[in-house]
Order: structure tokens, then sequence, then C-alpha cells
């Protein structure tokens, strides 16, 4: 058993250990704004920022051996690693972030000022240790994300939606509008798109859903897309267009571009917030109106908000059929009557039921998409809109996913199925060659294994 003295003797040795081992870090901290200061004053930094990552870092550990050298400080090799890491991710790169930008585990990263930094891994969120140095560290980070494309926010602008270089949404708000410093929401989006066969993979939805899905965008049908924030709007937008025939152009538009078609013949639109003075505003209505001009076969709207619906819609009713848009609703039945509360925002004096009978001219089919409280995405309706014989119009449910519990863990159980309606759709696909047998809507009572 050991001793008293042996214990005490222990105690102090540890505490002799995590001292050194505080100092050295704080020694690591001091070099790091040391030669940050040294790198700004005495290299060229927009040269060196050209480079690629390779020749950066050598480049900046070169920098700073021969400053270390000249200084005549000697650390080990492990604190040099990390004094060169930390150099790169402040002066060139996002600082804390970047491990949690270039995990591709992580979804979401959320800042809620900062010493508290949320990520999400499979639709769950959880607490990291990563934590800023005072609020003037995150608004540093903020500016390097928004200056590049032009971008600004400070108190009287305080709120700011920008991108990052592989088409991560960053969205930042600061104080007054924020109330525990500066709060940043960053949407990753990984390298290569999404595929319809990746939705199958992660069962957001089932064969006969995406083999429908893939006829209505090549039939020119009008889409929709709703559902809630993260439900996976953008993916399936992106997954949907890919079905669009590469003989035909595609016009999107977009607030803040996170669209990547992989197709040629695509011209992109971005809004522009005002500037300083106020002014040089772009709106996506004014984006969706020029788009007209532009020779479209289709035109994507990331997602509309306001008076741009009716020009949308417009679009839709003149010929540009088969154009694609995304809604925040939490319903088929709710997307419509937010669709009309937009076109009565653009100023349209018109009666509600003459709005109603033109968005059902426009609209065909309807994609509900949720994310569940097990953090999983699925497509849990797809409907149809269809006029009836008296005038009036309804929403017909074609498929739908079907809860049947919940396991242990957690996690959602379920099945897809089609609810036994047989779209009017089909016969406009059979006109573009896509024939889906009626059988292909018999409901199913259980799920298949």
């Amino acid at each position: 058993m050991a001793s008293l003295f042996d214990k005490r003797k222990e105690k102090i040795i540890s505490s002799a250990k995590l001292q050194s081992y505080q100092y050295e870090n704080h020694l690591v901290d001091e070099l790091v704004e040391h030669y940050k200061s040294r790198l700004l004053r005495d290299t060229n930094l927009e040269a060196l920022t050209k480079l690629s990552q390779g020749e950066m870092r050598l480049s900046i550990e070169q920098f700073v051996s021969q400053f270390m050298a000249e200084e005549k400080v000697i650390i080990s090799r492990h604190d040099k690693e990390i004094l060169i890491t930390r150099i790169l991710d402040e002066s060139v790169g996002y600082g804390p972030l970047e491990p949690l930008i270039n995990d591709s585990s992580i979804t979401e990263v959320l800042i809620n000022g900062f010493e508290e930094v949320y990520v999400e891994r499979l639709g769950k969120l959880e607490l990291t240790d990563v934590k800023f140095r005072d609020d003037d560290h995150v608004r540093h980070i903020v500016d390097r994300i928004v200056a590049p494309i032009g971008r600004r926010i400070d108190e009287s602008s305080p709120m700011v939606d920008a991108r990052l270089p592989d088409g991560s949404r960053v969205n930042a708000v600061i104080p007054p509008i924020s109330l525990n410093g500066t709060l940043v929401s960053i949407r990753k989006f990984r390298k290569e798109p999404f595929t319809m066969d990746d939705l199958l993979n992660f069962n957001a939805l089932n064969s006969a859903m995406s083999q429908f899905l893939d006829g209505v965008v090549k039939a020119k049908m009008n889409t929709l897309i709703s559902g809630g924030t993260g439900s996976g709007k953008t993916t399936i937008l992106n997954v949907l267009a890919a079905s669009i025939p590469h003989g035909e152009r595609v016009v999107t538009i977009e607030d803040s571009a996170e669209l990547r078609l992989n197709r040629p013949n695509v011209a992109g639109l971005e809004a522009r917030p005002a500037n300083v003075e106020g002014s040089g505003e772009v709106s996506i209505r004014q984006l969706v109106k020029n788009a007209l001009r532009m020779r479209p076969d289709r035109i994507i709207v990331g997602e509309v908000r306001s008076g741009e619906a009716f020009d949308m819609l417009q679009a839709m009713n003149t010929g540009h059929e088969g154009s694609l848009t995304t809604v925040h609703a939490n319903s088929p039945d709710d997307a419509l009557r937010r669709v009309e509360a937009m076109v009565v925002m653009a100023g349209m004096e018109l009666p509600s039921h003459i709005v109603r009978e033109y968005i059902v001219g426009a609209l065909d089919i309807i994609i509900q998409a949720t994310r569940l409280t097990d953090g999983t995405r699925k497509i849990i309706s797809i409907s149809e809109v269809v006029e009836e014989q008296d005038g009036s119009h309804s929403v017909k449910e074609i498929f739908h996913f079907k809860r049947t519990g919940m396991s242990s863990d957690g996690a959602i159980e379920g099945f897809y199925t089609p609810t036994g309606y047989i779209p009017a759709s089909l016969d406009k696909l059979k006109v573009f060659g896509i024939n889906i047998p009626e059988s292909s809507f018999t409901p199913v009572y259980e799920e298949v294994k």
C-alpha cells in the first residue's frame, strides 16, 4: 500500500506536470499571436494564400522556423506542429472551425457564442470541446467567410447569409440582434452531390417513389418541394434536377448559391443584398423576371419566400413547364396556403379563389420532406394537385411513409406505401414515353422484408 508520503509526492508531481502543460499551452498561444503578426508584417500573405495547401504550409513553416531561429526560440516538435497548424488555420483558414469543416461526418456546425460549439452527426447534435478566445475571435472568422463574396456584417447589418468555397451555407448573427454574442450556423455540403441512389440507400424513399419522381421531372411537371428547416429540401431539389434531360437549358435562382447541378447548360443567378448605402439590392423576384428573358427550358428557384412566388407561378403557367422550387411548410395543404399568402404579398389584388385556381393551374406535384425525431430525413409524402370537375381542387396523396413504432434505441420504424390513388398524371407520363403500371400504386399493408 502506498504511504501518505508517496501519495503526496505523486500529487505534487501531477500538479507540476499540469502547471508545465498549462505553461506550454500558454507559450504556444503567445507564439501563435506573435508569429501571425510577423507573417503579416514581414511577408506577402496575399501571395501565400494563392499557393496550394501543401506549398502554403511548407512556406509558412519555413518562415516560422526562420523567425524562431532569429529569436532563438526552442520548443518541442509536437508543439511546433500545433503552432504551424494554428497559424495556418487562423491566418488563411477558419481557425478552430477548420477540423470541423474538414470532418466529412459532420453535416452542421452551430456556434452559440465563443465558448459553445455544437455539431450535427447522423442527425444528432453533440457539444464539442472547440472554443474561441473571445467574441472578437468569432467575428474575425465570420469576416473571413463573408468578405470574399462581397457580403458584410456590422451593427447596421447584423445578419448575413454567405457560403464557403465548397458551397456550404453560412448564416451569422451579431449583437444587438443576438443576445449571446456572435451566432453562426454552417450547413455543410459534401464534395460529391447526392444522387437518387444515395437517397435510396438512406431509405429516404423507396424504388417505386424514385421511379415516379424521375418520370415526373422528365415529363416536365411543375414540382414543389415542401418541408421544414433541415428536412433535406435542397438535397432533393439537387437530386431531381439530375433527371432533367441534358438537351434543356436550366436557369437556377438562389438567395445564396447552394445548388450544384452536374450537367451542361446551367445558368446560375444569385440574389444580392443592399450595400452600405442601402442601394444595389437584387431580389429573387427581379431574378425570376430576368430569367424569363434568358431562354430557359426550366427554371429552378432554390426557395420561394415572398412575392417571387407569383412570378414563379406565372412562369410555370406560360410555357416553362417542369420548373422546380421549394417552400417552408409542414404539409402539402400548408404548402399551398403558404404559396397563396406569398402571391398576396406580391400585391396581386385578386379574390382568394382566383389566386388558388392560379396556383392549382401551375403546380402538378408536391413532395413533402421531413426530418424525423431520430435525425433521419425522409420523403414522407408525394401528392398530386388535381382540379375537380366542379372547378374546385384537391391534393391527392400518391405515396406516404407509414410509421409503425420506435425501436429501443429511438429509431423510427415504418415503411413506404402507395395510397391506392392512381395519379391523373400517368397519361402525361405516357406521352413522354414513361410507362408506370397501375399496379405500382397498390397499397402495401406491412413492411416487405
